[in-house]
C-alpha cells in the first residue's frame, strides 16, 4: 500500500509531497518531493497517529446519565456508586457492542490504538464465568471488529479500599487474587494468538486502593517486563487515605518501593507535590492524562509545566469515555493549566508551539505506554497514521507551521479524513468502514441495557 500526502510530519519536520509505503502493517519506505502513483491513496496532511492510552470502554454507555446533582456534594466517589449500579446489568454482549462503538469513535477521532484498562471480569455478584477471560475475549472481539491496535490491560483488583478493605457491591465483578489473575492472563494470552501481530498484553494493578503492597510486588515480579499501568493520586481523598495507611503519599510510596521505569504508565497523577512531579518525570515512566474525564469528575488539573520542565513523558486517554474527541482532549489539557495558572500558552518549554508540543509529546508517550513501535512516521515503525484536511474551513487560514496549533485549538475531529492502525485503513473520508454495522449493534445493545437498568 502506498499513501501520497501533500505534506507529512516526519522526524525531520514538515516535508512536501511525501510518499509512504506500508508493508505488512509497517512503514517500509518514505520518499519526499515525490510524485504520486496512479494507485496511491491520496491525502492532504499525514501525521503520526496518537494512541488512546487509557480507556474503560463500558462506561461510554453511561455518558449523560450521571450529570444530575443529588443532595449534597457530588464527587468521583458519588459517581462511582452510580457506576456500580450500572454494572449490575452489563452482559458480555453489551460489553462487546459498547467497546466496538468506543474503538470506532476513537479511530474516527484520529486515534490508531488504545490501552483498554479492563477491570470487569466476573458475572453479577462476583461469580466467575465458565471462561474466566469471557469479558476480555469480548474486548478482543471488539478490537478485531474495528481494526484498532489494542494493548489489553487486565486489571488486578483485590480489595475494596485501603488497608485491604473487603470488596462490596459492584466491586465484586472486579475481584481476583494474584493466582486467579495469573490464570486469567494465561487464558487471555492464548486467546490473543488469533489477533493481529501488533496486539499487546500488559498488566494493570488498579491502584494502591485496590491492591496491597504484597500483591503488587508479586504481580510486578511475575509480569513486570511488559506494560504496567496503574491509577495513582487521582483524588485528594485517595492521597490522604493511602498516606494514612502506608505512611507515604501514593507517588512517593510507589517510587520508593518499586523500580518505576519506561514500561510503567501512571494514570492521572493529578495530586502530586513538586518533588513527586520531578521524581516521576525523571523515572522515565509515562503519565497518562485524561483531561475531559478529570474535569467531568472534578479530579483537578495535572502539574503540567513542572513535569514538562523535568523532561516527563505523557500520553492522553479518554478514561470514562463520556466524550471521545482527540482535539478536545488536547485543548482541555492546555486549558486546565491556563485556568489554574491564570496564564496562556503554558504546556511548552521556553518558547514555541503549544499544539506541536502537546501532539508530538502525546504521540511519543502514547507509543511508549502501549509498547508500540509507533508515534512517528519512520521506516520500521508501525503504520499508525492519521490524515487531516488542511483545506477544511477550520484549518484553511493556517500555514503549515500553524497546523498543530490549529488542530489542537481551532479544529474538531471532522478534520480527520483517514486513519490507519498498523496499516489497516479503517477510516476513509472521516467514517469508519464498518460504522453502520457497529452502530446498529450498539443501538440494539443499549436498548436492552437501559431497559434492564430502568426496569
Amino acid at each position: 500500500m502506498k499513501i501520497f500526502s501533500n505534506r507529512a510530519w516526519l522526524p525531520s519536520g514538515w516535508q512536501e509531497n511525501v510518499r509512504v509505503t506500508l508493508d505488512q502493517g509497517v512503514v517500509a519506505g518514505i520518499e519526499d518531493n515525490a510524485t504520486a502513483g496512479t494507485a496511491d491513496i491520496r491525502v492532504d496532511t499525514l501525521l503520526p497517529a496518537l494512541a488512546n492510552v487509557h480507556s474503560h470502554s463500558f462506561q461510554r454507555a453511561m455518558a449523560g446519565m450521571t450529570e444530575f446533582r443529588a443532595e449534597g456534594r457530588d464527587s468521583f466517589w458519588t459517581w462511582r456508586t452510580l457506576m456500580y449500579r450500572f454494572l449490575d446489568h452489563l452482559t458480555p454482549e453489551h460489553m462487546e457492542a459498547i467497546a466496538a462503538l468506543v474503538f470506532m469513535e476513537m479511530q474516527e477521532a484520529g486515534y490508531a490504538s488504545v490501552g483498554e484498562f479492563h477491570y470487569v471480569h466476573h458475572q453479577q455478584g462476583g461469580r466467575p464465568y465458565a471462561n474466566r477471560a469471557e469479558l476480555s475475549t469480548r474486548i478482543l472481539a471488539a478490537a478485531a471488529q474495528t481494526g484498532i491496535g489494542l494493548t489489553h490491560l487486565p486489571v488486578l483488583y483485590t480489595y475494596g479500599g485501603p488497608n485491604k478493605a473487603a470488596l462490596s457491591g459492584g466491586q465484586c465483578r472486579f475481584g481476583n487474587s494474584v493466582e486467579e489473575f495469573s490464570e486469567l492472563l494465561g487464558v487471555v494470552e492464548a486467546e490473543m494468538t488469533a489477533m493481529p501481530g501488533d496486539t499487546r498484553l500488559g498488566i494493570a494493578p488498579h491502584s494502591l486502593r485496590a491492591t496491597a503492597p504484597d500483591e503488587l510486588a508479586e504481580i510486578v515480579a511475575r509480569y513486570g517486563t511488559g506494560p504496567i499501568h496503574m491509577h495513582i493520586a487521582e483524588q485528594p481523598r485517595e492521597v490522604s487515605e493511602i498516606a494514612d495507611w502506608l505512611g507515604e503519599r501514593p507517588v512517593e510510596w510507589l517510587l520508593k518501593h518499586h523500580d518505576v521505569r519506561q514500561n510503567w504508565c501512571l494514570i492521572h497523577a493529578t495530586h502530586m507535590t513538586q518533588t513527586e512531579t520531578t521524581d516521576l518525570a525523571e523515572s522515565g515512566a509515562v503519565v497518562c492524562l485524561c483531561p475531559i474525564t478529570e474535569a467531568n469528575l472534578g479530579d483537578g488539573p495535572f502539574n503540567g509545566p513542572a513535569y514538562l520542565e523535568a523532561g516527563g513523558a505523557f500520553g492522553l486517554g479518554s478514561d470514562s469515555n463520556v466524550r471521545i474527541s482527540l482535539t478536545e482532549e488536547l485543548r482541555s489539557m492546555e486549558y486546565s493549566q491556563r485556568m489554574r495558572d491564570l496564564s496562556r500558552n503554558v504546556m511548552v518549554k521556553s518558547a514555541g508551539s503549544v499544539g506541536k508540543t502537546l501532539y508530538l509529546g502525546a504521540a511519543a508517550g502514547g507509543a511508549q505506554a502501549l509498547n508500540r513501535k509507533a508515534g512517528k512516521i519512520e521506516i520500521g515503525c508501525l503504520g499508525d497514521l492519521a490524515a487531516i484536511d488542511s483545506s477544511h474551513p477550520l484549518l484553511c487560514a493556517l500555514h503549515r507551521d500553524q497546523l498543530f496549533d490549529g488542530l489542537c485549538f481551532a479544529a474538531d475531529d471532522r478534520v480527520v479524513s483517514d486513519v490507519w492502525s498498523a496499516g489497516r485503513h479503517m477510516v476513509k473520508g472521516g467514517r469508519h468502514i464498518h460504522r453502520d454495522r457497529i452502530t446498529a449493534n450498539y443501538r440494539h445493545a443499549i436498548r436492552d441495557l437501559t431497559n434492564a437498568v430502568n426496569a
